[in-house]
């Protein structure tokens, strides 16, 4: 096992492809064709689901020793690494009289990341453009009323840049409610390696992940088991990985953005995994062995908890899996507005992630589907860890007597 040179090229140019292809939640399939178009060119097999979520597999190249176990007589139990292809957004709720357009979110997030955005308005067979606007978008008009406008979805409207004065105006152009609008990502890659978006979760993610396999493909690295990297479509909604991890997987590790803000240890360097989230802890022996694994091969790593953050991950074991999971995340300022984080991270995720696609099984009883007995069962805690020294206390009957 040994830490791979990443093509930093590529994945500076792959995200930057990604990012101009909106994929707002719902409006997925041109993402996926694209996404799969770069496994076709790394040779890599795939399958799709009926909604697009595509399942990648690279395949073993090397025999990791017995596999007994009739629930996995092909090559398994495999590893899956799980990236989504989904973004925030908006669709159209209302056209109002004025001829301004209601929106209403796609995904979690706040209104005031949405003040200022221009936009693509997708109907059936065209396209629009557009501002997204608080109501009382004019100081000149609304004087110091602008700064106490409340903060919500519904201080927002979407201003087209066609000729409207009316709602029938807007629905010649063939607008309707339940539209997509998709926010411009607005990327710039400076000098410094600092890369500041829209949409870096995750398409900032899934590039590393591409740039990782490309590295695994053309190096030629022993692999022990398969794996498949998945590209989910629901992430932001809220589904994700709930019905695309097959029984033939033991272990997901779902890559995402990591919040860096006070109080929380996700950094713009390094390799941020969180111990916990939302959906409860993730796995022990896995998080700390891709912990082991920064430290062994002098990635920097940074440890968190997240306390409002869902994740693919999570997302899997809610649908019943029984999997092991993990994150891993590219730490980035402001999640899911303009966000902000630095290459060196991507690039330390793509090669945290070679390490792994090179390593195996995290615990070799996994192999089994079922354990018959808890002898081979894992242990998180040392004996010594366990052991309880007592407090003597006096005889209050002594103490008592005179």
């Amino acid at each position: 096992m040994k830490k791979l040179n990443i093509d930093t090229a590529f994945l500076t140019t792959t995200l930057l492809e990604l990012l101009a292809i909106p994929s707002p939640a719902g409006l997925t399939d041109e993402i996926v064709h694209y996404t799969a178009r770069k496994l076709d060119a790394l040779g890599l097999n795939y399958e799709l689901t009926r909604r697009g979520t595509i399942r990648a597999t690279l395949r073993a190249n090397r025999d990791d020793g017995p596999r007994d176990d009739a629930a996995y007589t092909k090559a398994g139990p495999d590893c899956a690494i799980v990236a989504h292809l989904d973004t925030l957004g908006a669709m159209v709720r209302e056209i109002k009289d004025t001829g301004r357009l209601a929106l209403s979110p796609i995904g979690t997030w706040s209104s005031r990341f949405a003040e200022g955005g221009r936009v693509t308005l997708f109907t059936e067979n065209g396209r629009v453009r557009g501002s997204v606007l608080p109501l009382k978008a004019s100081g000149h008009v609304y004087n110091e009323e602008v700064d106490t406008q409340p903060v919500n979805w519904d201080q927002l409207e979407l201003r087209v840049d066609e000729r409207i004065g009316n709602a029938d105006d807007v629905r010649a152009l063939g607008v309707q409610v339940g539209d997509f609008v998709a926010f411009d990502a607005c990327p710039e890659v400076l000098e410094n390696g600092f890369i500041v978006s829209r949409h870096l979760d995750n398409k900032a993610g899934v590039a590393a992940l591409l740039a990782a396999l490309k590295a695994v493909v053309e190096s030629g690295a022993a692999v022990p088991i398969d794996c498949h990297a998945v590209f989910t479509l629901t992430e932001e909604v809220g589904s994700g990985a709930t019905a695309v991890i097959e029984d033939d997987v033991s272990e997901v590790i779902g890559i995402d953005i990591g919040p860096v803000a006070f109080g929380q240890g996700a950094r713009e360097e390094g390799v941020t995994i969180p111990l916990m989230d939302s959906a409860g802890p993730h796995d022990y022996h896995l998080t700390r062995r891709l912990l082991r694994m920064c430290a062994e091969h002098a990635i920097p790593s940074n440890r968190d908890v997240f306390r409002f953050y869902h994740s693919d991950a999570g997302a899997a074991v809610k649908a019943g899996h029984d999997v092991r999971t993990a994150l891993v995340c590219f730490g980035a300022d402001a999640s899911h507005g303009y966000e902000r984080t630095h290459l060196s991270v991507l690039v330390n995720i793509a090669e945290l992630l070679t390490l792994y696609m090179q390593s195996g099984h995290t615990l070799p009883k996994d192999r089994h589907h079922r354990l018959g007995t808890v002898d081979d069962f894992s242990h998180q805690l040392e004996a010594e860890q366990l052991t309880r020294q007592e407090t003597p206390m006096p005889d209050p009957g002594e103490l008592t007597r005179g």
